[in-house]
């Protein structure tokens, strides 16, 4: 099987069609599980078959998605769903995915949804191409279909070589040319051939071998590069600039100022780099905007904050917690973070014959073709989007931005292509951060040791603000008609997993807007990273106050059967036991349901804290996942270590520093994440469910990972840590 974006066979393939009509007979139509009464949301919105499934003559197939691959082996669990349903093996298809000239309009990649709603469609779609190519194989070889067999797209009798006809036989090279209708029930669990079975991803070989997999590795004929001059902070404006000297240097194309917005095309990279180094020395810019007081953030945030908004409200909580035998208080922070990627964000962009096409390792290729049409006044018709995979995002980083960038400078270029790579410093000090939250939580236990009264209090900057409504892309704030940053509006996604999933009979929760001074937008999670955090540390101290083992004490609230099952089974796995020694060794356990509507999970954490240094060494973590039905078991362990390695590095080291004039933490050095070695040892346990619908899985792990660092903590040396990260000074501060 092969990943592919853009291929010469493919466009030929698209332009012809051959207006086919069939008769659906209802015998092929059998009641089997998970019988379509309504289409996929995606299905619905895009109910043509070819628009999700082309069949070549040679019998191999193209499967289409809006979905795309961000290193989490989507592409791979959605080539083995299409395949399942169509009875091929996977080296027989192909997937496209993201290009809006080609793919289905799907949204964005986010939210851990891909497998719900691209899996969803895909299987519908490819359930319908089967029962529709078994019913012309049925009227051409005049065999009922029920004494027919389907085997890597060849239809014949059971137990037979001939007479056969293969998918390319019946439709090869033309078009279904007819909606989804639903009406094809897909395969049953227990005739599963691929989906459940841990196949190997198929982006990894190319990227072993050190074959050209990113955008970052794209080589376009006559291809020139970018680079842009950003401000020295937020809010600065270019008074002078200097470009004579630049202008003299060996393949300097051309130098671009339009407004603040100042950048440098040459025929190689270095010299673009170079040439932006010299407009740097030379140019002045006038004062940025002015950032709070990193000390006392925190006070200024809740300063600022608008627009209370209540998420829940059920029962008394006031009342509840005024009769409680015991009541606690607490409040959690946590600090601006950004995404890291491993390499800087880049893109390539050329404008030839009045189009635009952009590659970019976008989330969302649709959205951001609305947002360059606004960007560029280009109709959208006229901008073609192409997702290229990039090295890691982690949610919204520069990728949009740097597509932005490519396309500004392809304008220009007569009908060059331009490629734009971002610098290190450009990432960390321009890109959006995940936005900074304070928690506060309030809770009352009455005599039996129940928890009576929950109340929470969220004050939270927006956590989306991505392409697709004007004004997301930075190069926007600088032009000299500028488009500048749209309100912020709502603090969306800062409520996610505030509601506890635990029986609380009242319970409150409110969330506080905050437009706070760094620019911010989707991080891995949303809210969900600080809310589980606070949430489960909190149980941890009303189960402390109570005397009460945590683990007895959540699933004496629970009373979802598969959460009590994913806690009982990491408990388990984690030989879960409290020390209470002191001893600077502890464990800690955490449980969350991602969104409330996603995957479950559990953890347990074992940590070493060095009280004379503050070090914290994650030692060990076991974790219980049930995401549903299993498509790939090792993508799923996979999505899931990689989530608790890096919840682990959010929570012991991540935190954006900035001062009175903007971001500090430009590099490795100021940024510090994880190293190997200080990795923990990571082991994974999956409930399958195949029977029940997949459940998104990609973001579940990075609340219940902090928060069970931190209840581990608690057990080693007897002190709670509340703000992250936890640095080494603050666990001497919280000693002392």
């Amino acid at each position: 099987m092969t990943v592919q974006g853009v291929s010469r066979r493919h466009f030929i393939r698209q332009t012809g069609a051959l207006i086919i009509t069939f008769s659906l007979s209802s015998q092929i139509r059998p009641s089997l599980a998970w019988a379509q009464s309504s289409l996929p949301r995606s299905l619905a919105n895009q109910p043509e078959l070819d628009a999700w499934i082309r069949i070549s003559s040679d019998n191999t197939v193209t499967i289409f998605t809006g979905k795309v691959e961000l290193g989490q082996g989507i592409t791979t669990a959605l080539a083995q769903i299409a395949a399942e349903e169509l009875n091929l093996s996977l080296d027989q298809i192909e997937m496209v995915s993201g290009d809006t000239a080609r793919t289905p309009d799907e949204g964005s990649t986010t939210g851990s949804r891909s497998i719900e709603v691209s899996g969803a469609a895909l299987r519908a779609a490819a359930a319908e191409a089967r029962g529709i190519l078994l019913d012309l194989a049925v009227q051409k070889l005049a065999i009922a279909p029920e004494k027919l067999e389907i085997k890597e797209g060849v239809i014949r009798p059971q137990g037979k070589i001939q007479p056969r006809l293969s998918y390319g036989e019946l439709i090869g090279d033309r078009r279904f040319n007819r909606q989804v209708s639903g009406s094809f029930s897909a395969k049953r669990p227990e005739d599963f051939q691929l989906v459940g079975r841990p196949l190997q991803r198929l982006d990894i070989p190319s990227k072993v071998m050190g074959l050209a997999s990113f955008v970052h590795d794209l080589q376009l004929p006559e291809m020139l590069h970018g680079r842009v001059l950003r401000p020295p902070s937020y809010g600065a404006r270019l008074e002078e600039l200097e470009v004579g000297e630049v202008g003299r240097m060996p393949g300097i194309v051309q130098v671009i100022r339009d407004g603040n917005f100042v950048a440098v095309i040459a025929q190689r990279e270095e010299q673009a780099v170079r040439a932006v180094e010299i407009l740097g020395a030379s140019s002045k810019w006038s004062p940025g905007r002015v950032f709070p007081s990193r000390k006392d953030f925190f006070t200024y945030f809740r300063k600022v904050a608008a627009e209370p908004a209540v998420v829940r409200n059920q029962g008394d909580a006031q009342s509840a917690l005024n009769s409680a035998s015991t009541r606690l208080e607490a409040t959690f922070t946590r600090p601006y973070q950004a995404h890291a990627s491993a390499g800087p964000s880049c893109a390539v962009a050329e404008f030839r014959n009045e189009l635009l096409t952009v590659w970019t390792h976008s989330q969302g290729v649709y959205a951001l073709r609305r947002e360059l049409s606004q960007l560029l006044d280009i109709p959208v018709g006229r901008i073609r989007v192409v997702h290229k995979e990039g090295a890691g995002c982690f949610g919204h980083n520069g990728a949009d931005d740097a597509a932005a960038d490519a396309a500004l400078l392809a304008k220009v270029t007569a009908g060059r292509p331009v490629r734009v790579q971002w610098r290190r410093e450009d990432e960390f000090a321009w890109e959006p951060f995940g936005s900074a939250m304070a928690i506060d939580l309030k809770g009352g236990i009455d005599k039996e040791g129940n928890i009576v009264a929950w109340d929470c209090q969220i004050f939270s900057d927006t956590h989306s603000t991505r392409p697709g409504n004007g004004g997301a892309l930075l190069a926007g704030w600088h032009l000299a008609s500028p488009l500048p940053p749209r309100s912020r509006g709502s603090s969306r996604g800062a409520s996610r997993n505030a509601e506890p999933l635990y029986n609380f009979p009242n319970t409150r929760i409110v969330t506080h807007r905050v437009e706070g001074p760094l620019r911010v937008s989707a991080l891995r999670s949303l809210g969900a990273y600080a809310n589980v955090f606070a949430l489960e540390s909190f149980m941890d101290e009303l189960a402390f106050s109570g005397q009460a083992d945590p683990l007895q004490f959540r699933l004496r609230h629970l009373k979802d059967p598969r959460a009590r099952a994913v806690l009982n089974l990491a408990a388990e796995k984690g030989d879960w036991k409290l020390t209470r020694r002191s001893d600077g060794r502890g464990s800690g356990i955490a449980f969350a349901q991602y969104k409330n509507s996603a995957a479950y999970m559990a953890v347990v954490a074992e940590v070493e804290v060095e009280k004379s240094s503050g070090q914290i060494r994650v030692v060990r973590t076991h974790a219980a996942v049930d995401a549903g039905q299993i498509i790939n078991p090792d993508g799923l362990k996979n999505q899931v270590e990689g989530g608790i390695l890096q919840a682990t590095s959010w929570t012991l080291k991540e935190e954006v520093l900035f001062n009175r004039d903007g971001v500090t933490s430009r590099d490795w050095t100021s940024y510090p994440i994880l190293t190997l070695p200080e990795a923990p040892a990571v082991e994974v346990s999956l409930i399958d469910r195949p029977k029940e619908a997949p459940l998104g899985a990609g973001e579940v792990a990075q609340g219940p990972t902090a928060a069970a660092i931190a209840n581990a903590i608690f057990d080693a040396i007897g002190v709670r840590l509340r703000d992250l990260p936890f640095t080494p000074e603050r666990v001497k501060a919280a000693l002392s």
